[in-house]
């Protein structure tokens, strides 16, 4: 089954176990020992990323090793990209509103008198 990679990222666990082997790879009772749950729930944790794309899991003698495969999350950058550009587009345009109605206040602002008054 090939999921999306969202779902992946979707879980706090996934995004820590992601974060504990972007650098390098670990085995899984090395992942599974930084975290309050059992092995087969880390399992599963891994299961769901390696079906993301975003881990890679690699026999070695009779450990399994975790290797991170970090360009898998492009697509979300890019997803994310989408909307930074939308939303920078109308920040600008809020910004050029707010500095036209402060340029207007100024013109229109009537010079304050600076005497007594009797």
């Amino acid at each position: 089954m090939t999921r999306d990679v969202f779902q992946g990222l979707a879980d706090p666990t996934r995004r820590e176990i992601l974060t504990m082997i972007a650098h390098k790879s670990l085995n899984v009772n090395s992942v599974a020992s930084n975290f309050d749950v059992s092995r087969t729930a880390i399992y599963k944790h891994l299961k769901i990323l390696s079906e993301c794309g975003l881990v890679v899991l690699q026999q070695q003698g009779r450990e399994r090793y975790c290797e991170a495969r970090p360009e898998k999350l492009n697509e979300v950058s890019d997803w994310v990209e989408q909307y930074r550009q939308i939303w920078t587009k109308r920040f600008d345009a809020l910004d050029a509103y707010l500095m036209k109605i402060q340029a207007q206040k100024k013109t229109t602002a009537k010079p304050k008198k600076h005497g007594r008054k009797k």
